[in-house]
């Protein structure tokens, strides 16, 4: 199974969510997407643009099917590949996921969008200078005293926060494919309390993936581990061997 990140996120993931992956029984390959990490970046990039690197990876990797899963802002990136990838996608799994941006609401410029990014991500490692955990939800030990944890934080927007605007910029435009041409089965899973994604894009969803079933979990954007089991069982039992 392919992983593809939050928008912003890198390859190195919590602890917890590397152990739901380790008991999961499947193989589950996380990589950068262009900006983030130690992946070059890629100016002008489309959703879509993701399943060139997939494929090389799956190649690499020789597998000629396999699974997707994207949380968050890699939601859409999972479902470009569950499109354009045919049937070597064996199934599709979205948390928390995003629908298309409206047509005709504008895009901004680099510039003032990487001003806004920069205002986020100081408050972020303020608040983490001050003590704070990685997660924004308030549980952990304090960051800073974990080198772990601030190296995370580094690869994903510390160091540069290219990978976030390029992603800002790809979901705000047009995703380079259609949701109705899914044929592959999805899941999407929706907490009852997320602040960051409403219900409406899970709604969306939905209506346009011809193939999609909803999930509801009680609980915010980032759930506990007991949702990624759920999700990982969910891709195993479309699993081929």
């Amino acid at each position: 199974m392919v992983f593809h990140g939050g928008s912003p996120s890198s390859r190195w993931k919590w602890p917890a969510l590397v152990e739901v992956m380790g008991r999961s029984g499947l193989r589950v390959l996380v990589y950068d997407r262009p900006g983030y990490g130690g992946s070059t970046r890629r100016p002008g990039r489309a959703v879509a643009d993701a399943v060139d690197d997939v494929r090389a990876l799956a190649d690499a990797q020789g597998w000629g099917r396999f699974g997707v899963f994207g949380g968050s802002g890699g939601g859409p990136h999972a479902l470009a590949c569950a499109a354009l990838l045919g049937d070597r996608v064996t199934s599709c799994a979205v948390l928390s996921g995003v629908k298309p941006a409206d047509v005709g609401v504008p895009v901004l410029e680099e510039g003032e969008l990487r001003g806004r990014i920069a205002e986020v991500a100081a408050e972020i490692m303020g608040r983490i200078d001050g003590g704070g955990p990685e997660l924004p939800n308030g549980a952990g030990p304090a960051a800073r005293d974990d080198s772990d944890a601030m190296a995370r934080l580094r690869a994903t927007f510390v160091d540069s926060v290219d990978g976030w605007v390029d992603d800002t910029f790809a979901l705000a435009r047009s995703w380079g494919f259609e949701l109705a041409t899914i044929t592959a089965p999805v899941g999407l899973w929706s907490g009852t309390a997320d602040a960051d994604v409403s219900s409406e894009h899970a709604d969306y969803l939905l209506e346009h993936i011809p193939t999609a079933k909803g999930h509801v979990y009680t609980g915010g954007h980032l759930p506990g581990p007991e949702v990624y089991d759920e999700i990982y069982n969910w891709l195993l039992s479309r699993a081929v061997t």
